[in-house]
Parts: C-alpha cells; sequence; structure tokens
C-alpha cells in the first residue's frame, strides 16, 4: 500500500490535483482511498458529481456512531473517498476533524476491510498544526508533495509546509518527495517555481498546464480523467499518477 499525503495552500487547485490523479490510478485498475482532510469537505467532488458526501465529523454529531459504509463513498471513477470535515463555525479545532476521522477510520478496520492499494490524503497546508501534520507525522504517509503555482503565497505556503516535513523526516516519519506545478500563467512563473525547489531542496516533479478542459470537466461535477479521458490534460494526469507510483 502506497500513501502519498499532498499538502498545498487553499485554492492553488490542489484537490483538482488529487482527485484528477486518484481517477487516472483508478482507471490503472488499482484501489485507491482518497481521504480529504479540509475542513471544507470539497476534496472529493469532482468524484461524485459535484456533490459533497457527509463528513466524518458530521456522521459522528449527527448518530454518535458511524459504519464504514456511512463514511466511504465510492465513486463512479471507482474511486473510495472519505472527507474528515471540520467543527461547527466558531467552536473546536479544525485539525482535531482530521485526527478524529483517522482514528475513526482504523478503528472500523477501513484499511483491512477495502484493502487499498494507494491512500491519497489531500490536505489544507496553509497551517501545518498537529492535526494537519497528522498524515506526516502519525505515521499515515510514506512520502509528500507539494501543489504550488508560481505566486508568492503559494510558494511561502510550499517553504512552510516543506520546513515540517523535513523537521519531521529526521524522526522517520514521511519524507518530502517534490513540488507539483500547478500553473496559473503569471509572469516567469517556470523559472520562479524552480528557484524555490532549488531553495527548498527539492525537485519539481511534474508540471502541470493551465488548461480550460479542467473548468469544463468541473462543471459537470467530474475530474478531466473521467469527463474527457483522451484530451491532453487527462494525459497530464496519467503521467503524473505513473510518476507518483513510481
Amino acid at each position: 500500500m502506497k500513501k502519498i499525503a499532498i499538502y498545498g495552500k487553499g485554492g492553488i487547485g490542489k484537490s483538482t490535483t488529487v482527485s484528477n490523479v486518484a481517477a487516472a490510478m483508478a482507471a490503472m485498475g488499482l484501489t485507491v482511498l482518497q481521504i480529504g482532510c479540509d475542513p471544507k469537505a470539497d476534496s472529493s467532488r469532482n468524484l461524485t458529481e459535484g456533490r459533497n458526501i457527509p463528513t466524518v465529523l458530521d456522521v459522528l454529531r449527527e448518530k454518535g456512531d458511524a459504519q464504514l459504509e456511512d463514511l466511504v463513498y465510492r465513486s463512479t471513477t471507482g474511486v473510495l473517498c472519505v472527507e474528515s470535515g471540520g467543527p461547527v463555525p466558531g467552536v473546536g479545532c479544525a485539525g482535531r476533524g482530521i485526527i478524529t476521522a483517522f482514528e475513526k477510520l482504523e478503528e472500523l478496520d477501513a484499511y483491512e476491510i477495502y484493502q487499498p492499494d494507494v491512500v491519497l490524503y489531500d490536505v489544507l497546508g496553509d497551517v501545518v498544526c498537529g492535526g494537519f501534520a497528522m498524515p506526516i507525522r502519525g505515521g499515515y504517509a510514506d512520502e509528500v508533495c507539494i501543489v504550488t503555482s508560481g505566486e508568492m503565497m503559494s510558494l511561502y505556503a510550499a517553504s512552510n509546509i516543506a520546513g515540517a516535513v523535513n523537521s519531521m523526516g529526521k524522526r522517520g516519519y514521511a519524507s518530502l518527495k517534490g513540488l507539483i506545478l500547478n500553473a496559473k500563467n503569471i509572469e516567469n512563473e517556470q523559472e520562479l517555481v524552480t528557484k524555490a525547489a532549488a531553495e527548498i531542496g527539492v525537485p519539481v516533479l511534474f508540471r502541470l498546464p493551465r488548461d480550460p478542459s479542467v473548468q469544463q470537466a468541473e462543471d459537470q461535477g467530474k475530474t478531466v480523467v473521467e469527463a474527457y479521458p483522451g484530451c491532453p490534460m487527462a494525459l497530464q494526469y496519467q503521467e503524473l499518477a505513473k510518476l507518483l507510483l513510481a
């Protein structure tokens, strides 16, 4: 079982990247579990026809307990989707939702029952507090990738995440695999990301171009891989999926 945590600043296209990669891996015949670790609970929307699925925290709040079928949604692409969710707005810690979700999945033997070939953690990277660092420090993920653009705040977040991963890596936790550029087509973007990667000390693993097919697919509540499987952008995500599996 390969376990990859994908971090990035909010709004950078991280969830779009993760869901397309998950769909590409599922199309290869792999069992893929995607766990959304963001209180917005929108990681899997492109896999669920644009609908939000019930989150772990919502189910526990409403029922007091849960079964696996209450928490895990199998998408039309075959990807198994889980959303950790967050606390009631203004109350509690968002990071705590991730911890609760992980503990509940373990308690219900999710990994033994579904036996995923790949687990993808989609993690908000604006803040790397204890909860949001759980995929790294809890021994859940083996590798970490960071999605970024050439925008200053995106690169700043990437640097902070890299620092946290490298600090924890010294204690035997997940290692930083590299950056994934999700292009916004800003001026000198390629050079800016290349320079940032060199300063962080990691490679730029992949460079995703900006393509209108992504938005067109999302308007249908789908990934590009599902909506337009033969288009150039779908092939890009397929190549990225193969790279992450290598």
